[in-house]
């Protein structure tokens, strides 16, 4: 990248996270984001929240949104800033949505991974076979309830970008990794810090 894209893509958020949170997206994750948000006062300038992560559990990640959003509504007037550092994988994404894209910035060596919700299940079908309709049941609403919740967030992560949705849907089924240049050009993501 040639020293004035660089010069370009500088945000007005800080590398310097406000809050910083690395490791699994998980009920620890969200106690610490949640309690972060809660010590934040209203101020001018960014709240940058930075994020390493391989992943975790995405329920946690969309609780996660709900503070980000509820914060946002509290701090009126101060900009929310999120800041992916390496990689931000699987729910940290999920996260990630929680920011517009002018408000999203990487690290040059980031990589994004957005993937399809992943179940892994056995189900043991034996004896009478009309007993076994509500279990089937269950399943297929698990997994639509699962395809609108993942659709959701992925309408919310790519609002506003070059990334259609039957493009993300594809890719998603196979793991899509993104770099950091790739997302500055797809508009994921505002720039690289």
């Amino acid at each position: 990248m040639a020293r004035e894209d660089r010069e370009h893509c500088k945000p007005d958020a800080k590398l310097t996270a406000d809050i910083s949170l690395v490791g699994t997206v998980d009920e620890a994750m969200a106690c610490k984001l949640r309690d972060a948000l809660a010590d934040a006062e209203s101020g001018d300038g960014p709240l940058t929240i930075d994020m390493t992560t391989l992943g975790g559990d995405p329920e946690m990640a969309r609780r996660m949104i709900v503070e980000v959003d509820a914060a946002r509504e509290r701090l009126k007037g101060r900009r929310l800033v999120f800041v992916g550092k390496t990689v931000v994988y699987s729910a940290g994404c999920t996260f990630m949505a929680a920011f517009p894209p002018e408000d999203r910035y990487l690290t040059a060596d980031a990589t994004l991974l957005i993937h399809c919700r992943q179940l892994k299940q056995t189900m043991e079908l034996d004896g009478p076979i009309r007993s076994h309709l509500p279990k089937l049941e269950a399943m297929i609403h698990q997994l639509e309830t699962g395809i609108d919740l993942e659709k959701e967030n992925f309408e919310r992560l790519i609002e506003g970008t070059e990334v259609p949705m039957d493009e993300l849907l594809e890719k998603a089924l196979y793991n899509w990794y993104v770099s950091a240049e790739e997302a500055v050009e797809r508009k994921l993501v505002a720039g690289i810090v």
